[in-house]
């Protein structure tokens, strides 16, 4: 039976529910970058055309090739006729104007998608690690599904539009976390805003990189059917947030919206050590056990989201299964921690127990037994 044990009736924060907040974006998603929590959403698990955002998945599958080994930075992948007809100067779209039949660097490659969102550097890296962009974008889609991206399915490489190239801000959100948490090696391409490649220099059109809020990624997009995208992370005094917007007019109003929702994060939200590792949230009773109880510590320390301004309540419930059975192990998973507060989902903890209980002997156990019935077994 799940028994709920109520830590703390009213808690009283200095933190209040955010204010409402409306976006231009017809999809919108700002997370918490290290907890996953959600800031704002509209729209987010609704399928939409990502563009060129949808090359971030390009992007994690070579990070993933390279950080395995097999690939490697320095290993130069060929640029065949087709790479160059379908994403080259003459195709119209973003290049990072390879030339054709030349051999070109993997990290060259690399920082040819992230910073000048070259199509034909995404069909090149594509060809080279699968033999062709449709068994590489079979690739990105299993990947995706792996992640847990459940809207997410890729028909190309490059965002380039196609009925069936779809994926949800949520999705974009997970993978770059992904590639945030995942690949820190890696991620400090992002943040760089120039490259030249072939005596043609272009800038990184992510605009929040300009914005000084502390943007270091990820990758804008844009297409007639799917508007302005921007898929975007800043860090500030050690807090990092995730955004996806798209849907929107014009660069002018990605910019702009890309920094309100930024700044509206960072100031009406903060993250709080709720429980230190190690530090004993409760003693709960073991039956059959040598001792009576057992200690229960987080699995690990427990920061949670709140928001700013005002007073509001916060609950913390603590979740477990009862009765504890005898043997217990040291780091064994006894329950879970879970807070609550108005405006935001729940937020929860593993509890693990701090020290061993061995199985009783006969007296212990039947008097355990005696005692659980008589507390009437729930």
């Amino acid at each position: 039976m799940i028994r709920n044990l109520l830590l703390a009736l009213a808690v009283i924060l200095p933190f209040g529910a955010a204010q409402a907040l409306e976006s231009r974006a017809d999809y919108a998603m700002l997370i918490d970058a290290k907890s996953g929590v959600v800031l704002y959403e509209k729209n987010a698990d609704a399928r939409m055309s990502p563009a060129s955002m949808s090359k971030l998945m390009t992007v994690l599958l070579v990070f993933e090739a390279i950080e395995s080994g097999a690939i490697s930075a320095d290993e130069e992948f060929f640029v065949s006729d087709n790479a160059w007809k379908k994403g080259g100067a003459s195709s119209g779209g973003s290049t990072m104007f390879l030339k054709a039949r030349s051999k070109v660097a993997v990290k060259d490659l690399l920082r040819g998608v992230i910073i000048q969102s070259g199509n034909d550097a995404c069909i090149v890296l594509a060809e080279g690690m699968a033999g062709s962009e449709e068994n590489f974008a079979s690739m990105m889609t299993m990947r995706a599904q792996e992640l847990g991206m459940t809207e997410s399915t890729f028909v190309n490489s490059t965002g380039w539009p196609h009925p069936d190239h779809k994926t949800s801000a949520r999705d974009l959100a997970l993978l770059a976390q992904e590639l945030i948490n995942k690949h820190s090696n890696y991620y400090s391409l992002f943040a760089q805003r120039e490259f030249t490649w072939n005596k043609i220099r272009q800038t990184n059109r992510n605009p929040l990189l300009y914005a000084g809020i502390g943007a270091d990624g990820l990758k804008t997009g844009h297409t007639e059917d799917s508007g302005y995208g921007l898929v975007a992370s800043a860090e500030q005094n050690g807090r990092r947030l995730i955004l996806v917007v798209n849907g929107l007019e014009s660069k002018r109003e990605r910019a702009a919206e890309g920094r309100k929702l930024m700044t509206w994060g960072f100031r009406g939200f903060q993250n709080q050590t709720l429980v230190e590792a190690g530090d004993v949230v409760a003693s709960l009773p073991v039956w059959h056990g040598s001792e009576a109880e057992v200690e229960v510590v987080p699995a690990k320390r427990f920061e949670v989201v709140t928001p700013n301004g005002g007073r509001r309540k916060m609950v913390a419930t603590m979740i477990y299964d009862k009765p504890i059975l005898a043997p217990v192990k040291q780091g064994d998973v006894i329950g879970v921690l879970k807070v609550t507060m108005p405006g935001l989902a729940p937020q929860e903890m593993s509890l693990v127990a701090k020290q061993d209980v061995e199985r009783g002997n006969f007296v212990s156990r039947a008097f355990s037994s005696l005692g659980y019935l008589m507390s009437g077994g729930d």
